[in-house]
């Protein structure tokens, strides 16, 4: 049955995919052997069918032994396993499906004709109709086997015709400040080298004059020319950066035949503004090769490696696209198999203004360069941010680099990024460090707004409470002692906050670990501490919120009172980037909105642009407005009142119009002769709070006296364009 039921398909084959009438070919079968054909028909078309098969697989021993002996001794397995290897490549081929249409012939040489659908992973799927493969009966193996030539990989392979793809690699989009103007763009140049493998003068002084041009070994250029490029092929012998094909570029002219394009390369136009958070360009490590491949692009391809030219790195980079073809040995193309535009990178928008973040470079910088405790100090940061939307406006951390330098095409040049990037190396500053957001800091009396929180909030305190602050706090045998020996008098959260008082934020922790042990480092988590920020497009630490159920992994001792009162001033074991307090300090100021930080506003080409940064509540704490604003009151007395710890650094300021809120902080880190980290985190204006900044200055000294100013300064620059 199974063999009429072919033999009838067979017929109604040969009649739809013949060339010849239909009668014709009823004769043709007629006067094949009858008594074998219907089994040597359905032999041949297993044959067929287990060939392309085994290519489906990627089995090419198993092809390779359904060749004819004829064609096996005069094609190698290695020169068969080789062509059709480098075709699945050139195609980028993830799969293929064949589907049979007709098997004809005169009983001697059979034809069997199919069509194959390819799935490349960069032209997606494309179809080759009209495919044959010719089947003989060899002698040797008394069975079907196929007669092979190398038009059975594509049909003009037959005549010396070539698979090539042309790539289309789009150039890597630019990045924008909140305004426009251009952060890093493709306007830096290089220059690739093309040498024609046919027309070279002396392959060896060629060989040596790109091994001086480039500083790679003669031995490579010998392996890529004679080896791995075919020998009419136009050879890419690398890129040269500009100053070096100014050097090189006539005697390699002269040695090789070489012919030159300009090709752009990534370039900061100020690398020492943004560095950590634009990030930088480099070559993708080895695990990251098979998932650029995946896509189309090559381990040559420059992608991003760090910020947010890594984080956002499929947007600015786009997808290659190209041509698949087959060209003539004369260089003319015969058939194009499949083309696939490359899609168009996105350039993109940062929340960033580049006014400020420049004049937050300038006034750091020349802090450092006139502070008595610069030279004590390894480093510092400041970040504002809108603290409706949590759009970053400047993030700054201090030692700041030239991304530049990192470029694997620098357009400062090779030698002097190989001299800055070994200073950068060997700093023992880590000028590479961000930390605005991946520095982790006891952050002092900036704290105590989180405290006031939790004790207004749990009840332990209200707006009436009262504590008598003498200078000092004891409980037992364990006494702390105020910054003001003397004591603050009678305190309120509202000037317990104005005044920095610290033993009324002793009591405060006290009495909240008192009531539940848990109170505090609840409100600490519920507040960002010890949690991803949520920021995404940079990396961040999660610092340390200490609570009853970590606090042993960390001091070997379980949870007492004692972390408690160390939590409400923000030192123990707690630890906190300057992007979570500022992120906590957001909240006071916006009415109880804990907000995912953003860095990117907006992506697109050209005025077609898409929204990125939009408004994200990660979490409405529903604090009572009236408990927010009795600590909204003491942040601006903090300023503005004759007792506030960072008045005197406000008191001519055209601010005092505008209305500054915030607190001062002073760290106490571990080492007798190491100064404190000083902190200020405040919003502005104070009737209608639009932005938070916070500055941290590592071992400075006090927060009113190096911070505070420091802040000050950034928001006059802010509001009146001074710096």
């Amino acid at each position: 049955m199974r063999r009429l039921a072919l033999l009838c398909l067979l017929c109604l084959l040969t009649v739809s995919g013949c060339r010849q009438a239909a009668d014709q070919s009823a004769a043709a079968i007629a006067t094949a052997a009858p008594k074998r054909q219907a089994a040597d028909l359905e032999a041949a078309s297993a044959v067929a069918s287990r060939f392309l098969e085994a290519w489906q697989s990627g089995d090419f021993a198993a092809m390779h032994d359904l060749l004819t002996f004829r064609n096996r001794e005069l094609t190698s397995f290695t020169e068969f396993r080789d062509l059709y290897q480098n075709a699945q490549d050139t195609m980028a081929l993830d799969s293929m499906e064949f589907r049979p249409r007709t098997l004809t012939g005169d009983g001697r040489v059979l034809t069997f004709q199919y069509a194959m659908t390819f799935k490349s992973r960069i032209l997606g799927r494309f179809s080759d109709p009209d495919r044959r493969l010719q089947l003989v009966i060899d002698p040797g193996a008394d069975a079907w086997r196929i007669a092979w030539s190398p038009a059975d990989v594509f049909a003009e392979m037959g005549q010396g015709a070539r698979l090539i793809f042309e790539e289309q690699v789009p150039g890597r989009a630019n990045i924008y400040d909140r305004y426009g103007k251009i952060l890093a763009d493709q306007n830096g140049r290089v220059v690739t080298v093309l040498v024609d493998n046919r027309h070279i003068p002396d392959r060896e002084i060629c060989f040596g004059a790109l091994a001086e041009a480039s500083g790679k070994s003669v031995e490579f250029f010998r392996d890529l020319f004679n080896v791995r490029s075919g020998a009419d092929w136009i050879v890419d012998a690398g890129i040269l950066e500009a100053t070096d094909y100014i050097e090189t570029g006539d005697r390699l002219k002269s040695d090789c035949g070489a012919e030159f394009q300009q090709q752009p390369t990534r370039r900061y136009l100020d690398g020492a503004l943004l560095p950590h958070v634009i990030g930088h360009v480099g070559y993708p490590d080895p695990e990251e090769i098979a998932g650029l491949e995946a896509i189309g692009f090559d381990a040559e391809t420059i992608i991003g490696k760090a910020g947010i030219e890594a984080s956002m790195n499929r947007t600015l980079a786009g997808q290659p696209g190209g041509r698949l073809s087959l060209v003539g040995a004369d260089g003319r193309r015969i058939r194009v198999l499949s083309e696939v535009r490359s899609r168009i990178p996105e350039s993109l928008w940062l929340t960033i203004d580049a006014g400020l973040q420049a004049a937050v470079v300038r006034l750091l910088t020349a802090a450092y360069e006139n502070g008595t405790w610069a030279a004590d100090s390894p480093g510092a940061a400041v970040l504002v941010m809108d603290v409706h939307n949590g759009e970053i406006l400047a993030l700054f951390s201090h030692p700041t680099f030239d991304a530049n330098i990192l470029n694997p095409f620098p357009i400062v040049g090779r030698a002097t990024a190989t001299e800055a990037l070994e200073a950068l190396t060997e700093d023992e500053r880590l000028p590479m460090l961000n930390r605005a957001a991946q520095g982790a800091y006891p952050t002092g009396s900036v704290m105590k707004g989180m405290t006031a929180i939790a004790a207004l909030e749990s009840g332990v305190y209200d707006d009436d409470t009262r504590y008598h602050c003498i200078g000092s706090w004891a409980y037992g045998a364990d006494i702390r002692y105020d910054w003001l020996r003397s004591g603050h008098g009678i305190m309120s959260v509202q000037t317990g906050i104005t005044n920095s008082c610290n033993p009324f934020f002793y009591e405060a922790g006290f009495r909240l670990n008192a009531k539940d042990p848990w109170l505090l480092p609840s409100y600490a988590v519920k507040l960002g501490l010890g949690n991803s920020t949520g920021i995404n497009q940079i990396p961040e630490v999660t610092g340390i919120a200490p609570s009853p159920d970590n606090v042993t992994r960390y001091t070997g001792l379980p949870w007492s009172y004692a972390h408690a009162v160390n939590l409400s001033i923000g030192q123990g074991e707690v630890l906190a980037s300057p992007l979570q307090m500022l992120r906590l300090y957001a909240v006071i100021a916006n009415g109880g909105y804990l907000l995912r930080p953003h860095l990117v506003r907006e992506r697109g080409i050209l005025d077609q642009r898409t929204r990125v940064a939009e408004r994200e509540v990660m979490l409405d704490t529903q604090f009572d407005p009236a408990n927010l604003a009795i600590i909204r009151r003491g942040m601006c007395d903090v300023v503005s009142s004759y007792t506030g710890t960072a008045a005197h650094q406000f008191y001519n300021s055209p601010l005092r119009d505008v209305g500054v809120c915030g607190k001062t902080g002073t760290a106490q880190v571990p080492g007798d002769d190491k100064r404190p980290h000083s902190w200020f985190i405040a919003y502005a204006p104070a009737k209608e709070p639009q932005i938070a900044i916070v500055t941290m200055v590592e071992n400075a000294g006090e927060g009113s006296a190096v911070a505070a100013p420091l802040t000050r300064e950034i928001l006059e620059y802010y509001y009146f364009g001074s710096s």
